[in-house]
This record gives structure tokens, sequence and C-alpha cells, in this order.
């Protein structure tokens, strides 16, 4: 099997665990009826395994499927979920870090997030933090789900306008539910690792070289 030909293997099995995972509801985004599932946990790890370009086709591909399969209307909260996408293909290497502080520029200068510029600064700062640390497994997960969730705030007060109280409230939801992401994200990565090495050991599945990082 050629490396083109594996590639697109795992592409397929990617997308295929990962429209599963995204049947699997895990809470809702407040102000919206869209919810989180255990593709969030999941999709972040693709680029870690399929590489940049492999993996941003198997997650984005997941989450078109799914809205066309399920004739979901595309609504603005649909949308957003798919810009963190966007972002991480055109940001690669040190160029990630503009991700995070655009989105604090974004959001502090609409109206509302002027009022509660400390919602941005605590929170998007920490993958700035953690692309330093990002040997660290559970560290990089958390720069993960912090970058995403930066974008998606960013686009989310421009969008919604949700008042300052909101914001204010969203402080310790945030911190337990990145917290908990981030755990998920990196175990999710250990149990994809293990479980493709067992499988190839047995020759279940071809041998995937694994990227430098998700």
């Amino acid at each position: 099997m050629t490396s083109l030909q594996k590639k697109l293997f795992f592409l397929a099995l990617f997308s295929i665990v990962g429209f599963i995972a995204l049947q699997i509801p895990f809470n809702k985004i407040m102000g919206s009826n869209v919810s989180f599932t255990l593709f969030d946990f999941f999709a972040p790890i693709a680029g870690g395994f399929l590489g940049p370009v492999f993996g941003i086709a198997s997650v984005l591909g997941v989450e078109v499927a799914n809205m066309l399969i399920k004739q979901t209307p595309w609504t603005t909260g649909s949308i957003i979920r798919l810009f963190p996408l966007a972002s991480k293909k055109k940001f690669e290497g040190k160029w990630l870090l503009a991700i995070p502080i655009l989105a604090i520029i974004a959001f502090v200068i609409h109206p509302i997030g002027r009022q509660v510029p400390h919602y941005a600064l605590m929170f998007w700062i920490i993958p700035v933090i953690a692309y330093f640390k990002r040997s660290n497994l559970f560290i990089r997960s958390l720069g993960a789900t912090f970058t995403a969730h930066a974008v998606g705030g960013a686009a989310w007060i421009w969008a919604f306008n949700l008042p300052a109280a909101v914001w204010n409230g969203l402080i310790p939801v945030v911190i337990t539910e990145r917290l908990l992401f981030a755990t998920g994200i990196a175990a999710s990565y250990i149990v994809v690792k293990y479980t493709l090495s067992f499988l190839a050991s047995k020759n279940i599945l071809p041998k995937l070289d694994f990227a430098a990082s998700h």
C-alpha cells in the first residue's frame, strides 16, 4: 500500500469514526441550539495522525456530510462551529499564535466585549502560553481547545450580541468545560494512538506514521 493509499484509507476511517462521534451529544452551547458532541474530543487530534491537510479534510468533511445527511439548516451557530477548522488550515507554526491574539482583538472592539475584556484576556492568552509548552500532551490539548474557543467566542459575540452578564456568567462554565475538553482530547489521542499501533502490530490495519503533533 502506497503512502497516499494509506492516507486515503485512514482519512476514510477517521471520517467514519468522527461521524459516529458527532452523533453523541455532550452538552449545549449557551445561547443556541447547537450541542457539543464527542466529536469535539476527537476532531482536534485528526491532524496529529493524518497531517494538517488530511486532518482538516476529515473534520470538515464529517461536519458538512452530517449537515447534508440530516438536512440540518445552516444556522449562524452551526456555521460558526466550522470557523476554527478554517483558521487552522491557514495558520501553521508560530502563525498559530495569531489566532487567539486576533480573536482577543475582535472580541474587545465589540461594544459588549469592551465591557468584559477580561473574558477574552484570561482565556485566550492560554493558547499563546501553551504554544511554548506544546511538548506536553495535556498543555497542547489545552491550547487546542482554547484556540477553538477563541475563534468561536469572537465570532459568537458579533453574531449574537450576548450581554456582558452572560459572558461573566460563562467564566466558571468555560473553566470546567475546557479543562474537561483538554482531558478528553489528550485521552482520545492516547487511546487512538495505541489502538492504531496495536491493530497494526496484529496486521489488522496498515501502520500509520503519526504526525508530530495535533
